[in-house]
């Protein structure tokens, strides 16, 4: 469960985020959808503790951002914008590396990267080092090194963004798979076919701030309108 309120960043002049509160509840995928630039990105850098709120505050499975944030960090798992991958490190020895920093040892986690190996289709370039890796080949590493030590909360940062359609489709079926397992699932996205096939929940970004949130039938009731895209389109532009 990730609980939201009022969180607020500024860097120097710009409001990067003015105002975002809302809940994503467990075995639920939870939507932040916006333009470039609507906070979003910012928004889950504040949750996953990399970035301190100005004002505001969140809970993840009850611990504040602010008061516990390696508890916190303990409760989720993140796949960032950037995949950060140690290049000279092979596939394996990445999440490897991440399974020890989450207290596993041995033959624990040894289970834990073989499994995920196994569900990202990482076998074909596991033990090769990770420098000559494609865009799509590096993102399904980090989202493994993300779920190494099986989190109920997991945090993706427009997780598909350059991915060709079969990374995309794979990706998505992990993230489904998620949520089936009763995980809390929050992604940040701007693309609509994205957001269409994966959410349950929608929060809608605009300047900063929340402008809706509900399901994609109560989104789509709220703007009048039958289709998703233009019912994103509308309640952005009423709410300029």
């Amino acid at each position: 469960m990730i609980e939201v309120s009022a969180l607020r960043k500024s860097f120097g002049d710009v409001q990067a985020v003015r105002d975002v509160s809302f809940r994503a509840t467990d075995g639920r995928i939870t939507g932040l959808l916006g333009p470039n630039g609507a906070g979003k990105s910012t928004t889950l850098r504040m949750l996953y503790t990399v970035l301190r709120p100005d004002g505001g505050t969140a809970a993840i499975n009850g611990h504040d951002i602010l008061r516990e944030p390696l508890r916190v960090r303990q409760a989720i798992g993140v796949l960032p914008h950037s995949a950060g991958l140690y290049p000279n490190l092979t596939a394996r020895q990445n999440i490897h590396y991440y399974a020890c920093l989450h207290g596993l040892d041995g033959d624990a986690a040894n289970a834990c990267v073989d499994d995920l190996v196994l569900r990202l289709g990482l076998q074909e370039f596991a033990d090769r080092r990770a420098k000559g890796f494609s865009h799509g080949q590096r993102t399904r590493v980090a989202l493994a090194r993300a779920l190494v030590h099986s989190p109920r909360n997991v945090l993706l940062d427009e997780p598909t963004s350059g991915l060709d359609v079969m990374a995309t489709r794979k990706l998505r079926d992990v993230v489904r798979g998620l949520r089936d397992d009763g995980c809390c699932v929050l992604l940040s996205s701007h693309v609509m076919q994205e957001v269409s096939a994966l959410c349950d929940d929608i929060v809608i970004i605009g300047a900063g701030r929340v402008i809706a949130s509900g399901s994609p039938d109560a989104i789509r009731e709220q703007a009048g309108t039958a289709d998703l895209e233009e019912a994103f389109v509308a309640l952005l532009d009423r709410s300029l």
